[in-house]
């Protein structure tokens, strides 16, 4: 690092902002207190690196400070502004009058933005202003969810501009936070977009929208919404789907019209950074644009001046993503240094850029793509040097190209299993095959086609035949490939001191092999023929011989060292989720809902229901349908189980077909290795329970059918009992189709450690007392079950945990059922604010007569219990009890 501070101030700085985001107050203090001892520590034993370490001293400090004022201004305005507390705020509703400041996007029923407040008021019971407004500028933006309640609101909606003027009557809410340890905080993600609030309007009629100033700041922006509009809608008219999408994401940045299934295969190959603009499409940009200014005759210098003048053109109609703002400083500094003739540094404009984006909006430290994009730049500059060496011995053009592709492999590796916890082995053959292919043919060409297309239709079309039938080859070959999920790795999301000792092992690594493969090198004159190397093998003897194969044998042992090291760290990290003995239950928040993760003390994973988004919509609605519709099942319950490093589940229990709690699975069973699948035996007629099922039956999942008398042992530790449905359905041939599925829920006691508690699905109060006769007849012994099942006996009561069936509805969890039962404690699985008045006074009351300490998800978010022999250990990710 010496003789480029820069490089070490901007280290620093981003270490300094890292630090001052992960901790605050004291705990700051006292980290920051650390770390300066640290670095005095290198001083001490070497006074060179005094420059050094206090510049990053330095640049650490005035981060930290730089973040922590940045951070604490980051507050809402509103509260104070119309003297309310935030609290009594939340839910009020107000008039607005501000300024549009994103494009509007209208999708199904709902158009968003961003405004940026001007005036506020408060509005009476009535719906009037009841309040004086708030003249002043605010200057503080929302985000603006407006629902449309007819289809030709679309069109209205649609035509509404960056810059207008808007005002609204509305209702205004906080952005929900993270209901799930480790889910996605959407309040925390506005956040970083200085947004603290969400504002619904309930119909375009109360909206209304005038043109704004025609030229102002947002003039420009409001210019790019229309050409990315336009090009867009060209795209549609020149490619068929699903190459439309496709190619708008690949040539202009918009991903919201990707087919979900190709954005899908994409992504599970590692491949969505080619639909994300980057480093590699500012390349080929500038590139092309050099080459035809040189067909010109346009001189060196003016070339390099007029492409960095179009370089951030580029940048705002591929939509100012940070990866693409990075790539576009860089080229822009790039080649104003070659214009000058400066020596370039590669790092030193890679840290330039980070410095220039971070003082600009230290928030984007935060941002995946920013990450990603500079932390690859970066790896492919410090490793593949070493890399190179170690490819010798392939072709050079190829050896170049396997080795950034490797080493971009390599080094996006631990951010790519932290945010998305999956790796395909395949992602390098995949990378190394397409990336080039899609590089330099089908962004170019399909360019080039894009611009035929604007100058004539029929001509665009005509490249654009030819690049889709590329594309074609392309999505056949990547779902060729991901037609072997086993090659598909799920990993848990590892610690920062996980990431930071696999890049320094990393670099040990490639270096000690590096240096192997040149002391080989070395040596190979000397093991030829005695009689060709006598004079130079005696001189090898005499002068160092010793010495170098006593270094050799110090770098070969120091290279398995570092190799077993690592192969360790990659092992530790892949390896289940350990509890040290403790079962796990884990009550996942998914809404109106059923999600249940139990993990036994022996690592077995069996999920019970997945959730699932309920839609009452009618074929006449079909215009609300968003392009991607929210399922509870792919965006909460499948991220969570990959977050935690669940490899596969050993089993799937489906307690019964209703869609709140079948509908989550088919993205589990889709994306999930599943070992077991269980239901109760019956088919509700669904079009979405017959997919599931064909689903498990395609992937040669075995299919059992529960009934009451049935046990499970995953582990020594663990017993389920099953304790319903009763077993006439088992006894037919067809599967039967049952529409009321609530009476016929599997339920079943875990026996964990020595806790039991019972799970009961959406049973009612009939099912509950069919069970309940069992007891009468326990002296008697046993009540003959169906042939196979043998005696089955209820088993007694008093039990830790009872799951409160269908969600808390007065139909079930009976005076006699809670009696028998006697639990210690009730977890009542619920959405926030459901349609159903989940869960009914009734039941709640009857659970505080029984004496039971309750956990609502509606108020707890996700409810966990670490089950050890002697007790149980409860926590949740909200309040503690939902009180």
């Amino acid at each position: 690092m010496k003789g480029r501070p820069l490089i070490v101030w901007t280290v620093g700085w981003l270490a300094g902002a890292s630090l001052a985001y992960t901790f605050s107050g004291l705990h700051l203090y006292l980290v920051w207190t650390g770390v300066t001892l640290l670095l005095v520590i290198p001083v001490l034993l070497q006074r060179t690196l005094l420059r050094t370490m206090l510049i990053l001293w330095l640049a650490l400090t005035m981060s930290g400070i730089y973040w922590t004022w940045n951070d604490a201004r980051n507050v809402t305005e509103l509260p104070q502004a119309l003297a309310v507390d935030g609290t009594l705020l939340h839910g009020s509703m107000l008039q607005v009058e501000g300024v549009i400041v994103t494009q509007v996007d209208v999708d199904g029923d709902r158009a968003d933005m961003q405004v940026r407040l001007q005036q506020v008021k408060m509005m009476d019971s009535a719906g009037s202003g009841g309040a004086s407004p708030v003249s002043r500028s605010l200057g503080e933006r929302v985000m603006v969810q407006v629902k449309l309640l007819a289809k030709d609101q679309q069109t209205e909606a649609a035509k509404w501009q960056r810059g207008d003027r808007i005002k609204l009557s509305g209702m205004i809410e906080y952005p929900s936070t993270a209901r799930n340890f480790g889910g996605f905080d959407y309040a925390a993600f506005l956040r970083t977009q200085h947004i603290h609030w969400i504002y619904k309007v309930n119909g375009i009629r109360n909206a209304e929208v005038s043109p704004g100033s025609p030229w102002g700041p947002l003039t420009v922006l409001r210019w790019n919404d229309r050409l990315r509009t336009v090009l867009g809608d060209k795209i549609e008219q020149i490619f068929q789907e699903p190459h439309a999408g496709y190619m708008k994401g690949l040539l202009i940045g918009m991903k919201d019209d990707i087919d979900p299934e190709t954005y899908s295969q994409f992504s599970q190959l590692g491949l969505t950074h080619i639909l994300a603009i980057s480093g590699m499409h500012v390349a080929v940009y500038v590139g092309s644009l050099l080459f035809m200014l040189s067909l010109f005759k346009v001189s060196r210098e003016r070339s390099l001046l007029v492409v960095m003048l179009l370089i951030p053109l580029y940048v705002l109609l591929s939509g100012v993503s940070p990866s693409v703002v990075r790539a576009g400083i860089m080229s822009i500094i790039g080649l104003y240094a070659a214009r000058k003739g400066w020596l370039k540094d590669g790092l030193n404009v890679l840290a330039a850029a980070a410095l220039l984006m971070t003082l600009w909006n230290p928030y984007y430290l935060l941002n995946v793509s920013f990450q990603l994009s500079f932390l690859v730049t970066a790896g492919l500059m410090i490793y593949i040097p070493l890399m190179n060496p170690l490819l010798r011995f392939l072709p050079k053009r190829i050896a170049a190209a396997a080795g950034v592709t490797l080493v971009a492999q390599l080094v996006s590796f631990p951010l790519t299993i932290y945010y998305f916890n999956q790796f395909s082995l395949l992602s390098f053959t995949a990378n190394f095959a397409l990336v080039p292919l899609i590089t330099l043919f089908t962004l170019p060409f399909g360019a080039g086609a894009l611009i035929l297309g604007l100058i004539w239709l029929k001509a665009g079309k005509m490249a654009g035949w030819l690049i889709e039938l590329q594309n074609d080859v392309i999505f056949k070959l990547i779902r060729f490939m991901n037609g072997y999920p086993q090659f598909v790795m799920i990993w848990k999301s590892p610690s920062l001191i996980w990431i930071i000792a696999y890049f320094i092992l990393l670099y040990l690594l490639l270096y000690l092999a590096g240096k192997l493969m040149g002391d080989r090198k070395t040596r190979l004159p000397i093991q030829r023929e005695a009689d060709e190397t006598a004079e130079l093998d005696g001189i090898r003897k005499v002068t160092s011989g010793k010495k170098l194969t006593l270094a050799a044998n110090r770098t070969r042992a120091a290279f398995v060292g570092i190799m077993l090291g690592f192969i360790f760290l990659l092992y530790w990290e892949y390896r289940p989720a350990s509890y040290y003995g403790a079962g796990l239950v884990q009550f996942l928040d998914v809404g109106q809902g059923d999600g249940i993760l139990i993990t036994t003390p022996e690592g077995r994973n069996i999920l019970v229901d997945g959730g699932g988004t309920v839609s009452f919509r009618r074929p006449q609605d079909a215009w609300k349908e968003r392009k991607k519709p929210f399922e509870v099942g792919a965006k909460v319950v499948v991220p969570l189980l990959k977050q935690r490093g669940v490899h596969h589940l050993d089993a799937v229990i489906v307690t019964h077909a209703d869609q709140d709690h079948a509908g989550g699975l088919q993205a589990v069973l889709e994306q999930i290795p599943v070992k077991a699948f269980m239901f109760n035996g019956t088919l509700s007629g669904t079009k979405a329970f017959e997919k599931l099922m064909k689903t498990a039956l395609g992937r040669n999942i075995p299919v059992y059918a529960v009934h009451q008398g049935m046990k499970l042992q995953p582990d020594k530790h663990t017993e389920m009992m099953f304790i319903a449905p009763e077993s006439e359905a088992v006894e037919q041939e067809e599967v039967p189709i049952v529409k009321d599925q609530n009476h016929i829920s599997v339920a079943f006691l875990l026996t964990m450690n020595g806790a039991r508690l019972l799970f009961t699905g959406d049973m009612d109060k009939a099912a509950e007392e069919n069970i309940l006769s069992l007891a009468d007849s326990r002296q008697a012994g046993a009540v003959q079950g169906v042939s196979g099942a043998g005696a089955f006996v209820l088993p007694e009561g008093g039990i830790d945990v009872l799951k409160i069936a269908h969600h808390g509805s007065k139909s079930s969890s009976g005076d006699s059922w809670l009696d028998y039962w006697r639990p210690k404690a009730a977890v009542i699985s619920a959405g926030v604010n459901n349609l159903y008045g989940h869960p009914h006074a009734e039941v709640m009351q009857r659970i505080e007569d029984q004496g039971s300490e309750l956990y609502r998800t509606d108020r707890s978010g996700e409810v966990q219990m670490l089950i050890r022999p002697g007790g149980i250990q409860i926590r949740c990710m909200l309040n503690p009890t939902g009180e």
